[in-house]
């Protein structure tokens, strides 16, 4: 067995070779004391195992600390990603209130608009009524026929070009086959 061991403060090194047989004094000049051999007893722990030891021990007593510290670092980064999501959920909440708002002040426009709306055709003669209607979307055209009383809807329909009366007409039925749950 070959073992080159470094002794004493002044760095002296010697090689064994053997069980005892030491070289230092005769090849690197040493004085007797610094190049005295140790003993290698067969498996006892040597200093590169007592050092592979005190880092596992090392390691494995700082695990739980290291591990407590990871879960603080994560448990904090969760926490703030909550109080994000927090945040976007109290923005999303105010734009949704907003759209309702908005959204309830539209169809009361709408219904005003749309009962005015009526109430101007119910009131026109019927022919200038069926050329009006004719121009305007047909949709809309066939709901401001279907709010109107059926008889003047009936006269205004009776003015207007066979074309649109029966786009109108068509429009007007599959409304009511939408509405009319049987």
């Amino acid at each position: 067995m070959k073992r080159i061991l470094t002794l004493g403060s002044r760095g002296r090194t010697a090689l064994t070779l053997g069980a005892g047989i030491v070289l230092g004094a005769l090849v690197f000049g040493g004085s007797p004391a610094a190049t005295q051999s140790i003993p290698v007893i067969p498996g006892a722990p040597t200093e590169g195992d007592a050092l592979d030891d005190d880092i596992r021990r090392f390691c494995s007593n700082i695990a739980d600390a290291a591990r407590d510290r990871r879960y603080a670092l994560q448990q904090a980064e969760l926490q703030t990603l909550q109080k994000d999501i927090d945040a976007r959920i109290v923005t999303l909440e105010e734009k949704r209130l907003e759209y309702e708002e908005w959204l309830a002040r539209r169809n009361d426009f709408l219904a005003k608009a749309e009962d005015n709306l009526v109430e101007i055709y119910s009131v026109m003669r019927p022919d200038a009524a069926a050329e009006r209607l004719a121009e305007v979307d047909m949709e809309l055209a066939a709901g401001i026929l279907m709010k109107l009383k059926a008889r003047q809807a009936g006269v205004i329909l009776n003015e207007m070009e066979s074309e649109a009366a029966a786009t109108l007409t068509g429009i007007m039925a599959s409304a009511a086959r939408k509405q009319d749950p049987s």
